[in-house]
């Protein structure tokens, strides 16, 4: 695990963060951009803009403290029977930021991954996705895991498919090696942001053994020292994997 020497502060006073494990793999339910933006009396659509705004940022940071992989839920397979008009724009707001991001996030050394069904994707979405991985596919810092279109359940069946189109027999070593997150392996943290604590069909192969931090924060004012937090309160935990230390 990576050593995190970092400073924040709380309440006024400086709390020094060193000598702590991070997660290999972190996963994030980024909750709240919606309220985030009714309480600035601006449209559900500013509170998105924000929160995608937020992912970049803080994936860079991230990235800069050792985290190997993170994977965020932006867009579920129940989110399509939202309003039109959002679901239109979440699609134009996942194209623009893309398109944005294939100059700039090279030099991050982030490798982007796009996971989930991508039936229902446009061919201008796909074609700007295949390039963005394209881009970052050499790049050897942290991998970016977007669920876009995702459910945990359709994984999980996808990959049973998968392994029975394989003539294989169905195994927990070879469902673990047809998830879409496989080069991940099993998520360490999983964050929640904007006080709910539900797991809403997220990474639910990945997350049997996670440690849950649920932040009252929305997810477009969740920061750095956030995650600093959240990381402070995974070194508390103890972590038995069902069994008891001797």
């Amino acid at each position: 695990m990576a050593l995190f020497k970092k400073r924040r502060k709380e309440n006024n006073d400086e709390i020094k963060l060193e000598n702590l494990n991070i997660p290999n793999h972190i996963g994030i339910i980024m909750d709240g951009n919606g309220r985030w933006a009714k309480r600035r009396g601006m449209p559900r659509t500013y509170g998105h803009k924000a929160g995608v705004d937020n992912l970049i940022e803080l994936s860079k940071y991230a990235n800069s403290i050792g985290v190997k992989y993170m994977t965020v839920y932006a867009f579920s397979t129940e989110n399509w029977s939202r309003p039109k008009d959002e679901v239109s724009y979440l699609m134009y707001l996942l194209d623009s930021t893309f398109n944005r991001l294939i100059d700039t996030i090279e030099k991050d050394n982030i490798k982007m991954k796009i996971v989930g069904e991508k039936d229902k994707l446009s061919d201008q979405l796909l074609d700007v996705i295949k390039r963005m991985e394209e881009k970052t596919k050499n790049c050897t810092g942290m991998t970016l895991f977007i669920a876009f279109n995702y459910g945990s359940r359709q994984e999980i069946v996808h990959a049973c498919k998968e392994i029975v189109n394989e003539g294989k027999e169905i195994s927990i070593d070879e469902i673990q090696n047809h998830l879409y997150t496989k080069d991940g392996g099993d998520v360490d943290l999983l964050i929640r942001t904007s006080g709910e604590q539900r797991i809403s069909n997220f990474m639910l192969w990945q997350i049997s053994y996670s440690e849950i931090y649920t932040a009252d924060t929305y997810w477009p004012d969740f920061n750095g020292d956030c995650l600093n937090k959240a990381i402070l309160e995974y070194n508390k935990r103890d972590r038995r994997f069902g069994g008891l230390k001797k």
